[in-house]
């Protein structure tokens, strides 16, 4: 499965910017890519004037994704502000590659130390989405920090957990070595996705990553805009869990 990766530095609050710098990238985008992944919030970067920028399904950024995927005939995965009702969600949403909504994850740990936890409702479930047999488990950014959640989808046996992320350059280690360790202790691909440049309170260097079942860094992008592509062999995940089968001992107490 050849994943991209679009690592960008979104123009802040200003969608139809963001989706201009994101067309240029993908101009010209070749035809055996399969998978498509962006930041987290990725047309507005993490803003939270969540009232402003919050879309119901007919929203610009759902209609853009909706289109892209459908033009490229690639399954999409990107960072939604999402409106449902009364409630504000930091989400992810899953476009196949015919530009259908396939799964919608809604982050489960808003980020309190900015005040996401007061300007977006918290999420209160998995989700394992499917392309083909393969089993991906969603999550955004602050998730990463809670392995329980982790646990959950390693428990669902996902061949690939994806974190999106606007994740800033002063914590940056802990990324890279929290992103490894699920890989390892989850015996799946993990990939992190994370965006460039600045917003008005952050730095962020990119460093979006892929770890293979064993824990392995097999993609390591630069700090720069650009597509980074990847082509995942499956077959590790089932080789990994049946050489050591550590997920079949767990003990939840």
């Amino acid at each position: 499965m050849i994943i991209g990766i679009v690592q960008f530095a979104p123009v802040w609050e200003d969608l139809k910017g963001s989706a201009v710098k994101i067309d240029k990238i993908l101009n010209g985008i070749a035809d055996d890519i399969q998978v498509l992944i962006f930041p987290e919030m990725t047309l507005t970067g993490f803003t939270m004037n969540s009232q402003k920028f919050a879309e119901e399904i007919d929203g610009f950024s759902t209609t853009y994704f909706i289109k892209k995927s459908r033009e490229l005939k690639k399954h999409i995965f990107a960072g939604i502000i999402e409106k449902d009702d009364d409630k504000i969600y930091n989400s992810l949403v899953h476009f196949d590659d015919s530009g259908l909504i396939i799964s919608r994850y809604r982050k489960i740990h808003p980020f309190s130390m900015a005040g996401e936890n007061a300007n977006y409702s918290a999420g209160n479930e998995i989700v394992v989405t499917k392309i083909g047999k393969t089993k991906i488990g969603l999550t955004i950014c602050y998730d990463l920090r809670f392995p329980e959640l982790y646990r959950l989808y390693g428990k669902e046996n996902c061949d690939i957990i994806i974190n999106i992320a606007n994740w800033p350059v002063q914590r940056i280690q802990h990324w890279k070595v929290l992103l490894q360790a699920h890989s390892i202790t989850n015996q799946c691909f993990l990939i992190g996705v994370n965006r460039i440049g600045t917003d008005t309170g952050n730095k962020y260097s990119g460093q979006s990553r892929i770890y293979n079942p064993m824990g392995k860094e097999i993609l390591n992008a630069e700090d720069k805009e650009d597509l980074f592509l990847f082509d995942l062999n499956l077959t590790e995940v089932n080789e990994t869990r049946n050489k050591f089968p550590f997920l079949k001992d767990i003990k939840l107490i």
